[in-house]
């Protein structure tokens, strides 16, 4: 999307302060849902701040922006008032703001929680890639600061009737320890797998060709054709102190296993 610069807001974009707050409000009137509304003031602020993403044109025309804010002393951030000129929507330039504010979020509050309430479908698609899953409002931040944002909204009543509980929009939430425990679950390294299992499948041939061995079973390196080795009758065992070998084998192949079942899940 070369035709686009998409960055962190700076001194120079302070003019376009004005025409974002216009067109947040159009867009609210047109959807009849609401954005809090803010102040060409506020916005300001947050591009003099560092916590705003500006999208312009080649002429440095307005195309979109977006914002931080924080809550319940930064446990919580959201990225709030995404806005595109409607000249420029459906172009996938709100995807590219959406990503930037987010890389932007994640750099500023590397432990916080983002999260963020929309009745937008297009909104809750880009989200979700990010890696937002939807949530009950109670999952999002409880400060007061926060939904009293939500006053200029026409449907405003709703969350209140529901002792904010729910509204017309969705609350969608991303959470950075779940999402590195789901990446740590889910990620597969092969080179470093296959090796931790080639390992076990040695320790396991080596414990079970002692007995073999014993018992004039199998070679002297635990080799042998690994079918006829299932065919191979356990001994009998007579000796108690065998009796423990066996134990203490059959405990560390448990454990081993346990431990290979785990990584390869």
């Amino acid at each position: 999307m070369n035709q686009y610069t998409i960055q962190t807001a700076k001194y120079e974009h302070l003019a376009l302060a004005e025409e974002i707050c216009r067109h947040m409000e159009e867009s609210a009137k047109a959807r009849g849902t609401g954005i809090a509304k803010r102040s060409p003031d506020y916005i300001k602020k947050k591009m003099l701040e560092g916590k705003a993403v500006v999208a312009t044109d080649k002429q440095g025309n307005f195309v979109g922006f977006c914002y931080i804010e924080s809550w319940g002393h930064g446990k919580f951030v959201a990225n709030s008032g995404l806005i595109v000129h409607p000249d420029h929507r459906k172009s996938g330039i709100a995807k590219d703001i959406k990503k930037e504010i987010f890389k932007l979020t994640r750099s500023k509050y590397p432990e916080s929680k983002i999260f963020g309430i929309t009745t937008s479908l297009a909104v809750m698609k880009i989200n979700s890639a990010l890696g937002y899953e939807p949530v009950p409002f109670s999952e999002l931040t409880d400060d007061d600061d926060f939904w009293k944002g939500c006053s200029s909204c026409v449907n405003y009543d709703v969350l209140t009737r529901t002792n904010r509980k729910m509204c017309i929009c969705t609350g969608m939430l991303y959470d950075p320890a779940e999402a590195e425990k789901k990446e740590r679950e889910s990620k597969w390294n092969f080179n470093v797998k296959t090796k931790v299992y080639e390992r076990w499948l040695r320790l396991k041939e080596s414990v079970l060709s002692k007995f073999r061995n014993k018992n004039g079973n199998g070679n002297s390196n635990g080799g042998g054709n690994a079918e006829e080795s299932k065919l191979v009758p356990m001994p009998e065992i007579k000796k108690p102190v065998e009796r423990e070998k066996i134990l203490v084998y059959s405990a560390i192949i448990a454990a081993i296993a346990a431990l290979i079942k785990s990584i390869f899940e």
